[in-house]
């Protein structure tokens, strides 16, 4: 059996690690290379850099900060934020990342995606999806969740893995920084609708939020930020909790 993978996120506004509720009132939460080693330390399979105001702010990732963090990493790194071409990316993996994720480019350009895969590979392609309830079904959201655009998140996610993406890093805006629980239905939906790896994010608050989305939604690996970057949860600690309870973990960590 695959062993479930825990991911430290740190979501990065002007070269500092931030963090809010539902992509709102964000709070400093530290140097981007320190947190991200400070992470892999504890025990994170993955660290995710998301530079979350490049979109927005119609600019390009903060290379200088991917730089320092992946010298200091021997996780895989995956960045997102501002990258719109392949030129783009390319730039982020000479930096130093392992994958990239894109959200608003790939909605704008589908076809985005496979360029990206056609050159460096699907594992190394992530398409994060910022997803909200909405009359009823789960919408897209773009330019860090500013932005409505009226796309069927499962439609999406399908549409995203048929272009070449390698996984699909799903984020419940509804429940992001509210520590109550991942959205498991949103999660097993997606889960079911698509062949690839599928990493829920939004909401993470204890250890049995984590055995939550492994189980009921069926998540290949679970995002948190907040949890672990203001010690409410100790990654190592949490991989103990996950092992009891019969969740296959990278282990010992």
């Amino acid at each position: 059996m695959l062993t479930k993978r825990i991911i430290a996120c740190l979501d990065m506004d002007g070269g500092r690690v931030v963090k809010g509720v539902r992509f709102k009132n964000l709070r400093d939460a530290g140097d981007p290379a320190e947190c991200a080693t400070a992470h892999a330390r504890n025990g994170a399979d993955e660290i995710v850099l998301l530079d979350i105001t490049a979109t927005s702010g119609n600019r390009r990732t903060l290379l200088d900060a991917v730089f320092r963090t992946a010298r200091s990493l021997f996780a895989p790194f995956t960045v997102g934020g501002g990258i719109r071409q392949l030129e783009d990316a390319a730039a982020v993996f000479d930096a130093g990342a392992d994958k990239i994720a894109i959200n608003s480019a790939a909605v704008r350009d589908p076809a985005l995606i496979g360029r990206i895969a056609g050159r460096f590979g699907s594992q190394a392609v992530v398409v994060a999806i910022d997803a909200r309830k909405v009359d009823g079904g789960f919408e897209v959201f773009v330019a860090g969740g500013r932005v409505a655009t009226g796309r069927n998140a499962i439609q999406w996610a399908r549409e995203a893995a048929a272009c070449g993406a390698g996984e699909i890093l799903l984020t419940s805006m509804d429940r992001d920084g509210t520590q109550s629980g991942f959205d498991c239905q949103l999660v097993r939906t997606v889960a079911e609708a698509v062949s690839i790896p599928v990493i829920a994010s939004g909401g993470a608050g204890s250890a049995r939020d984590f055995v939550e989305v492994f189980r009921e939604g069926r998540a290949d690996a679970a995002l948190a930020a907040s949890i672990f970057h203001f010690g409410i949860e100790n990654i190592a600690e949490l991989k103990r909790e996950l092992h009891d309870a019969g969740i296959p973990v990278r282990w010992p960590c």
